[in-house]
């Protein structure tokens, strides 16, 4: 299977041009079927803070990224853009950074209440995930779009569109049998400086990817039952 031959460009202010769609229709028992094991599947995710130093195939992470960037937009904008960093030096800079901002934030910036919420996750300001992991995906929104002759134009939904594509990231690592966790130090400023990302992207989340540590463990905590989740009409 091949992507689509044509080139992106942006469409703002162009006319409606519709096009067919016409997927194959899955029989009804089949997508039972896959739904059902996707669900169970899914039931093994697990946010992951001990990680393996093996490497892991950079194909499977640049085809979850693929798969992320099939997300739905706000106007199909699609405001993302994925920093992947495998280089040992630069991880290191981004666990420094990261753990001074979050040394301020335990000692007190985050306020009690939201430091008695984290308290069940056994979190703290290091952050050894940064470093142990072989690969990070530092995950950018573009706050507006700059065209070559720098001219602005204002992106939609953005942080619902990233997070979108996100979670669709998770999903195709997870189903790729890689572990990852979404980490968001606060601020995140200190992430365009490290990377040399331009004005208009903004970061929003560290993924950190890889496999579990041999001794990994994880917080015993309970996720709600469909029956909590779900509301039918």
């Amino acid at each position: 299977m091949t992507e689509t031959a044509r080139p992106w460009r942006p469409i703002h202010g162009e006319p409606y041009r519709p096009e067919p769609y016409r997927p194959v229709r899955v029989p009804a028992a089949a997508s039972v079927a896959c739904a059902a094991e996707l669900r169970w599947r899914m039931e093994e995710r697990r946010t992951v803070r001990m990680f393996s130093p093996d490497p892991v195939p950079v194909e499977v992470v640049r085809d979850a990224v693929a798969c992320a960037r099939t997300a739905p937009s706000g106007a199909h904008q699609q405001p993302w853009t994925f920093v992947l960093v495998r280089d040992e030096e630069v991880r290191q800079l981004i666990r420094r950074a990261a753990e001074r901002e979050e040394r301020t934030s335990y000692d007190g910036r985050l306020g009690e209440e939201w430091l008695a919420a984290l308290r069940p996750l056994g979190t703290d300001e290091v952050k050894p995930h940064l470093t142990d992991a072989p690969a990070l995906l530092v995950v950018f929104q573009q706050r507006y779009w700059v065209g070559p002759d720098g001219a602005r134009r204002k992106h939609y939904y953005v942080d619902e569109s990233v997070g979108i594509a996100v979670g669709m990231l998770l999903t195709a690592l997870h189903l790729a049998g890689l572990a990852a966790l979404v980490h968001t130090p606060s601020p995140m400023g200190f992430l365009r400086e490290v990377l040399g990302r331009p004005a208009n992207e903004k970061a929003f989340a560290v993924v950190p990817i890889g496999y579990p540590a041999v001794d990994c463990e994880v917080p015993a905590l309970v996720r709600k039952s469909l029956e909590q989740v779900l509301v039918e009409v």
